[in-house]
């Protein structure tokens, strides 16, 4: 099949772009507001994008809070989102009103952050302390949910001992998620070493 997105249609019942594009990792989000009041959101639109100086980014599309703090404060923290943690995970996607503290209403534990001021999330193994480098605004079918990728340096990372093996950090000890497309969600258990030819060392 081929579609021309927004000119022609795909003719099938689901929109199939974000199957096609999978997994993504889940970035769990959190923010304050310029009244100290904490957000916590999960983004499938999540990545690193730089390795020196490490930078991530979300990309927000609905959820205006944690775009909104990220702006007005210059602040986030990126945590890896485990499978252990699925249902307040699923919990803090609730469209809660501005304000209400999705720690609370997913039974989450706040921690405090070294560098920036919004929380860490007990229980998560890794924390990325971030600093808003650069906001991109990105296109929005609706002008009262304006969607904007959110640039960070990170000044300040995280990582439980617990899961540190021969110095590395090994991932199949939290088993992080990912989004994979439609309602279907995936969890890394299992990895595989390929190592690179003499020339691209």
């Amino acid at each position: 099949m081929f579609y021309e997105p927004g000119k022609t249609a795909h003719n099938l019942p689901h929109d199939p772009f974000k199957a096609c594009v999978a997994p993504r990792p889940i970035g769990w989000i959190s923010t304050i507001d310029t009244n100290g009041r904490p957000n916590l959101a999960p983004y499938s639109f999540f990545n690193a994008v730089h390795g020196n100086p490490p930078m991530v980014m979300f990309s927000s599309g609905g959820s205006v809070d944690s775009l909104k703090n990220a702006r007005d404060t210059g602040e986030f923290v990126a945590a890896v989102a485990p499978k252990s943690m699925l249902r307040e995970i699923n919990f803090c996607s609730a469209p809660l009103p501005p304000g209400e503290d999705e720690f609370e209403y997913a039974g989450l534990e706040k921690l405090p952050a070294t560098c920036v001021k919004p929380h860490l999330i007990k229980g998560v193994p890794i924390h990325m302390e971030c600093e808003v480098f650069q906001i991109v605004e990105l296109p929005s079918a609706n002008p009262e949910k304006p969607c904007a990728m959110v640039i960070g340096t990170v000044v300040g990372l995280h990582i439980d001992d617990a899961i540190i093996r021969d110095g590395m950090v090994d991932i199949t000890l939290f088993e992080p998620l990912a989004r994979l497309g439609y309602q279907e969600y995936a969890s890394i258990s299992e990895t595989f070493t390929v190592k690179r030819e003499d020339f691209w060392k």
